[in-house]
């Protein structure tokens, strides 16, 4: 297992109940990461009271959160949300039949989290991207793309899209949820990923967080919170790069200390 850096971020966990903040805690001293980014599960709705608690529990200096919201939040609700350690929404639109937003609230969303220096979190498929571009170019907060932005391959034109937003300082990616696409085993390491994780490490670096997408609720088979962590080594190859995506990335996206 890699020797974690001081003060290295998990950008992408879920909350799901009070029972899950000592497991995650057991995690933590596993994996060796201290500070961590808890995400608003599909299931709960529009309810983020779970995931400002658990910030809360973890404390404001390590923890922040994302929420699920929609356009009707009122101006105070967003202020407690922030003063909570919320830093973004999440727009989680990759099976649009389940969810619990829609692409039309995001821009008047974006529009009112934008005085917070908050972010809109976009987990959508990669054909998505490129059908709403121009929505995305019109955004006036900074954007996250979940799980490496569910590209396929390097040849999809929402590679370009999103490496474009991310040169021009406006987006961020999460090297996260490897097995949501791969079509190999955790024995394998998901190895068919490995070249995609790369492209973007190659091509973004300084516009890359890694997540670990703890509990894995998708997966029948869970994977190894160690080995999901191992593979950010080698998709770097590169220790100075490795503690970059792990500490100083998510620092300056989720504003935590340097």
């Amino acid at each position: 297992m890699m020797k974690t850096p001081s003060n290295a971020c998990d950008s992408h966990i879920h909350i799901f109940n009070h029972e899950d903040i000592a497991a995650y805690r057991e995690a933590q001293k596993r994996i060796g990461t201290e500070r961590v980014v808890i995400v608003t599960p599909r299931t709960h709705g529009i309810d983020n009271t779970v995931t400002v608690d658990a910030i809360r529990q973890f404390g404001i200096d390590n923890a922040r959160g994302v929420a699920v919201l929609h356009p009707d939040v009122t101006d105070s609700q967003l202020q407690a949300l922030n003063e909570g350690g919320i830093r973004g929404i999440r727009f989680t639109l990759y099976t649009p039949q389940n969810a619990a937003v829609s692409f039309d609230m995001v821009e008047p969303l974006a529009n009112r989290i934008a005085q917070f220096g908050w972010h809109v979190q976009l987990h959508w498929t990669a054909d998505q991207i490129v059908e709403h571009a121009e929505l995305l170019q019109r955004l006036p907060c900074t954007m996250v793309f979940d799980h490496r932005a569910r590209l396929p391959s390097m040849n999809h034109s929402a590679f370009r899209i999103v490496c474009e937003l991310a040169d021009a300082n406006r987006a961020w990616i999460k090297l996260s949820g490897p097995y949501l696409d791969s079509k190999q085993s955790p024995n394998e390491r998901y190895a068919d990923i490995t070249p995609m994780a790369r492209a973007w490490v190659d091509a973004v670096p300084e516009r890359l967080v890694w997540g670990g997408d703890w509990p894995h609720v998708t997966e029948t088979h869970k994977p190894d919170d160690a080995m999901l962590l191992d593979l950010l080594s080698e998709w770097t190859e590169d220790d100075a790069l490795t503690e970059r995506i792990l500490v100083t990335n998510p620092a300056v996206l989720y504003g935590f200390s340097l």
